[in-house]
């Protein structure tokens, strides 16, 4: 028997529509960049940006001849270029495929290449990089420097200006409608291990993903916001904020190349800034500021911390001396990247502090779109009950099928799951908390230890600034953790102090064995520390007892 069809109209979910949208009902709302080539500040609002989005779309498909589906490439820092950018080459019906500047300059050659990226924008800091990655990159036709002609000098590559290239174009373009399932957006990942791998996003699943996050128990700052994501703009389109934010008409602040303490500061208070995105090393950065300069951040609501988990002290100290709620999220590239957002519930009304912390420190409910699921190593679906931990895995509208171009289909099961190697548990509100990274793991006699949990505890000492916990060999237990703090400025290194003080907060049997010092943590291309790079440097590590 057919199902009885509903009698609605059948409209693809098309980006271009997000910022015809905006400029027709937000025009006037302010897009605010602290521009990268000279740091002064930039501002116009969504109808400008729609105008010069559609200049743009004539330069793309006039000059450069760029047509549905190819791929067009940024290395670009946020800002309202970057920002056309995201609406143009999606609006044309090609593929924006935004990259990391902070990988090495051989996975950017690669993932040129991988892409068959026709074009590159960059902007003008990224000079070096473009002269030294040019001649490998075989299908790329155009550099165009973000900026006016005088910037064409920055690089030896033969190279267009941004501004020059789109001035002489109409400020009038007919978005077409297609295929609501064509791509539209390509990001890779970090690539710590093998080759970087490619997540091709629909113009479906962005606006869907954008959609969520507006919700009022996700982003949903509204009209009356005023939005800096710090999260770069390469790193899964700055988790859906461009567009969320021109959803919802809200004020975007972009801070360019300057993501210092600050830096940040300064936007923060001469744009009123209410709410914030980025990775907790950020934070840390401005919270440092802070605290030598005794300045405020009044005007800040929430800020959203993602990438990897957010430090108890972290959480406490932006709270209790600053009056900024702390919001965790987590999520993944494939994810693009929503996945849950810590959203308390009316349940918690009335809790203790204490109680209120611990429900804060868990990474967040599942946010309507993305299912998950917990399963053991054999692949049994555990129970929701906040204790059984397991391999967690998901599926959603947003979550990606498969790699582009074919690479990574163990990360996928065979009834449609992704495998998102993060180990965690799930309770019967949605409230997921995770454990660890599958590869991160510690096994001590048969027993898991959370590296993520250690290192949360460290972060409280008085003298930790970072902190990583890696597993190494031990004879009798079979691994033992291993921790590796670097030391705020001034402290004298006592890893006596550092272990006492774990005693108090972690099981016994969790204690670290030892601590190591390091004079600067290994950071990642996304902010986060790198484990493998740790164990590279401690691969000969030997226990004192062992």
């Amino acid at each position: 028997m057919l199902a009885l069809e509903g009698l609605m109209m059948n409209r693809p979910l098309m980006i271009s529509h997000i910022i015809q949208h905006a400029a027709m009902n937000h025009g006037k709302r302010e897009i605010v960049t602290r521009l990268p080539e000279n740091h002064q500040i930039h501002r116009y609002g969504y109808a400008d940006a729609h105008a010069r989005s559609q200049k743009l779309a004539n330069m793309l498909t006039r000059d450069m001849k760029i047509k549905e589906g190819d791929r067009v490439s940024t290395i670009a820092w946020n800002s309202h270029r970057h920002f056309e950018l995201y609406y143009a080459v999606s609006g044309v019906g090609a593929v924006i495929n935004t990259v990391n500047p902070r990988l090495s300059p051989q996975h950017i050659i690669w993932i040129l290449n991988h892409s068959q990226s026709k074009a590159v924008f960059f902007d003008s800091t990224f000079a070096p990089l473009i002269d030294g990655i040019a001649e490998h990159c075989k299908t790329v036709k155009n550099w165009v420097v973000m900026g006016g002609g005088e910037l064409r000098g920055a690089t030896k590559t033969q190279t267009d200006a941004y501004e020059d290239m789109i001035a002489g174009h109409k400020a009038s373009y007919d978005w077409p409608d297609f295929d609501e399932n064509a791509a539209a957006g390509l990001c890779y990942t970090s690539g710590t291990t093998g080759d970087p791998k490619g997540v091709l996003y629909s113009h479906r699943s962005t606006v869907l993903h954008a959609l969520a996050s507006t919700s009022s128990d996700v982003i949903g700052v509204g009209a009356s916001g005023v939005l800096l994501p710090v999260v770069p703009m390469f790193h899964v389109n700055a988790w859906g904020i461009p567009y969320a934010a021109a959803m919802t008409g809200a004020k975007l602040v972009m801070p360019g190349a300057r993501l210092d303490g600050e830096g940040l500061h300064e936007l923060i208070e001469s744009e009123q800034v209410s709410y914030v995105a980025g990775v907790p090393t950020v934070w840390l950065g401005l919270l440092q500021y802070l605290k030598q300069t005794g300045k405020r951040i009044d005007s800040v609501d929430r800020v959203l911390i993602g990438g990897s988990a957010l430090p108890e002290a972290l959480l406490r100290a932006y709270e209790d001396e600053y009056g900024v709620r702390m919001q965790q999220g987590w999520g993944m590239t494939e994810m693009s990247p929503l996945g849950t957002v810590n959203v308390p519930l009316p349940k918690h009304a009335g809790i203790s502090r204490e109680e209120e912390i611990k429900v804060k420190l868990k990474q967040g409910r599942l946010v309507f779109g993305v299912e998950m699921r917990i399963v053991d190593d054999e692949g049994n679906v555990l129970p929701r009950d906040g204790e059984s931990s397991g391999h967690v895995q998901v599926r959603g509208p947003w979550i990606a099928s498969a790699y582009y171009r074919g690479a990574g289909d163990e990360s996928f099961t065979d009834d449609g799951w992704f495998k998102t190697g993060d180990v965690a548990h799930l309770d019967e509100d949605g409230f997921m908390t995770i454990t660890d990274r599958s590869k991160d793991v510690i096994k001590t006699g048969g027993e898991w230890i959370s590296s993520i949990d250690l290192e949360n505890a460290a972060m409280g000492h008085k003298d930790v600034a970072l902190a990583a916990v890696i597993g190494r060999a031990h004879p009798k237990w079979q691994e033992r953790p291993l921790l590796i703090v670097q030391l705020r400025e001034g402290a004298k290194p006592d890893a006596q102090s550092i272990l006492d003080y774990l005693s108090g907060q972690v099981a016994k049997w969790w204690v670290p064995d030892a601590v190591e010092f390091i004079d600067a943590m290994p950071i990642g291309a996304t902010g986060k520390v790198l484990k493998t790079k740790l164990r590279e440097i401690y691969k000969d590590f030997k226990f004192p007892d062992a």
